[in-house]
């Protein structure tokens, strides 16, 4: 892999950490309201896939899409602005957290109801595939969609209709605090696509690496015209669900064997802990994705540890400006309310 590549990676992989990061903390002062889905532990799936892809594919992403959007191009001071609910977000400040939208640069949306993403994902293939175009719909899911109908109607749809779909499970392991093998008989996700005849592949999702190659092949895949691939991330969340969720139903026991396994994985919270770990506790775990793409790029000469001091920087100035644009952005106004909801009408009448 090129090592202007992996840069570019490890990049938005520390962008992401220290933006979500700073979310957190803004969300406990009060500066963002509603709900709050962050991603660390996660990146290496977000960066991985959208850097395989191309600029003319579209991603339909979940309520923790932030990441997604950061990779995608969406410029830190939009979303930053969006989660303060101002008008210079990505969404005026009218979507929020889960709804971030990029109509230029193909993102559409995060969307906030469990499984929502494949109607969505599989209605823009169907225009791509109507249209004869070279274009992938990424539609990214976790695995507590996977119980959903709407997975197994839309996976139905997409085979049955050869349509152009990147399903990516993000498989954290956990659906809000219920672990994945106290929800689904089939824990394996993948393996639901056979049911479909959908090729799909499992992949080590704290491994930017092997997520951008697995990305690769299986994009080839549907551009080459052999419909609809499923590529299944097995990733963590170090933090709970959302910040509502200290996360403190997964057992210390869980802790202990990660720690003791020197695995990537290791998660930062314990089941005696109530609050939200900051980066120290989380430093102090152990590895995680970032870690490991920080110490191969060291190793294998490609990055200098000055270098990676300077790319810290960048991202945390990046970081630091886009809280100041999203506290100096004007609020929505009634005018922009209107204009949102208005701009699909024609001439019938609200009641």
């Amino acid at each position: 892999m090129e090592a202007d590549l992996l840069k570019a990676m490890l990049r938005d992989m520390l962008l992401a950490r220290v933006f979500e990061e700073r979310a957190a903390q803004e969300y406990a002062e009060g500066n963002i309201a509603g709900f709050l889905h962050l991603y660390p532990g996660e990146e290496a799936v977000a960066v991985g896939v959208l850097h395989a892809s191309e600029p003319s594919d579209y991603v339909v992403s979940t309520y923790r899409e932030h990441v997604h959007a950061l990779v995608r191009g969406i410029s830190a001071k939009a979303v930053m602005a969006e989660l303060f609910g101002k008008r210079g977000g990505c969404s005026r400040g009218m979507g929020g957290s889960m709804h971030l939208f990029d109509r230029e640069r193909r993102f559409m949306g995060g969307y906030a109801i469990v499984g929502e993403t494949f109607p969505v994902a599989i209605g823009i293939a169907y225009a791509v595939a109507l249209r004869e175009l070279p274009e992938v719909v990424i539609c990214f899911f976790g695995d507590g969609a996977v119980n959903q109908g709407t997975f197994h109607e839309s996976l139905n749809m997409a085979a049955l209709w050869n349509l152009p779909v990147l399903f990516v499970c993000e498989n954290n392991r956990y659906q809000i605090g219920t672990e994945i093998h106290r929800h689904s008989a089939v824990t394996e996700v993948y393996k639901r696509a056979c049911a479909y005849h959908i090729p799909s592949k499992r992949v080590d999702g704290m491994d930017v690496s092997a997520v951008y190659e697995a990305s690769q092949e299986v994009l080839e895949q549907i551009r080459n015209g052999n419909g609809p691939q499923l590529l299944e991330c097995e990733t963590y969340r170090f933090r709970g669900h959302s910040m509502a969720d200290p996360g403190n139903y997964r057992p210390q026991v869980e802790v202990q064997w990660f720690e003791a396994n020197e695995d990537p994985l290791k998660i930062a919270i314990a089941e005696t802990v109530t609050s939200y770990p900051d980066e120290v506790q989380m430093a102090a775990v152990g590895d995680d994705n970032i870690e490991r793409l920080q110490r191969d790029l060291h190793q294998g000469g490609i990055l200098t540890m000055q270098q990676l001091e300077g790319l810290k920087r960048e991202v945390a100035e990046e970081v630091e400006e886009a809280v100041r644009f999203a506290t100096e952005s004007p609020d929505p106004s009634w005018e922009d309310a209107w204009a949102a909801l208005n701009c699909n009408r024609h001439d019938e009448e609200l009641i």
